[in-house]
């Protein structure tokens, strides 16, 4: 087996090299993290949310989520409130400065995502996007079988 050939470590290489090419953009201008750009734009998606929904969403271990909210928090950029339903959980936003920071970004990051796919034709982006999709599937039932 070559290593440069096997999926797995071409995957993990590509979404390296993208992640990279994204966190020039939150991390020199904004001082953001990869982590905490990963909640941002968790939260703004769908917020308020709970603790445990934003680890499964962002598929960062708990550890990493705590460390960015904190600073997060710290920043003023999130609230955390007592979840009502179950006093162990907590349940995050944005505030108004996140909100504010998730639209000054999400245009740099699309207009750097666009300057990717330009490399791809139409068909070849449809047949991406239906592949990843078959590939994420695959790879979860195999997660599920141990």
């Amino acid at each position: 087996m070559k290593l440069d050939h096997f999926f797995p470590y071409r995957l993990a290489v590509l979404a390296e090299a993208v992640s990279r090419s994204m966190a020039q953009v939150y991390a020199a201008r904004f001082d953001l993290t990869r982590d905490e750009w990963r909640v941002l734009a968790a939260l703004a998606e769908t917020s308020p949310m709970k603790t445990t929904a934003l680890i499964e969403h962002t598929t960062m271990d708990k550890m990493r989520v705590s460390r960015a909210l904190a600073r997060m928090e710290e920043a003023g950029l999130i609230e955390r409130q007592a979840d009502p339903d179950d006093r162990r959980s907590q349940r995050l936003s944005l505030r108004p400065g996140g909100a504010a920071l998730y639209r000054k970004i999400v245009p740099m990051v699309q207009a750097r995502e666009a300057f990717l796919f330009e490399g791809l034709d139409a068909a070849e982006r449809r047949a991406l996007d239906g592949a990843l999709d078959k590939l994420l599937q695959r790879a979860r039932q195999l997660a599920e079988q141990g």
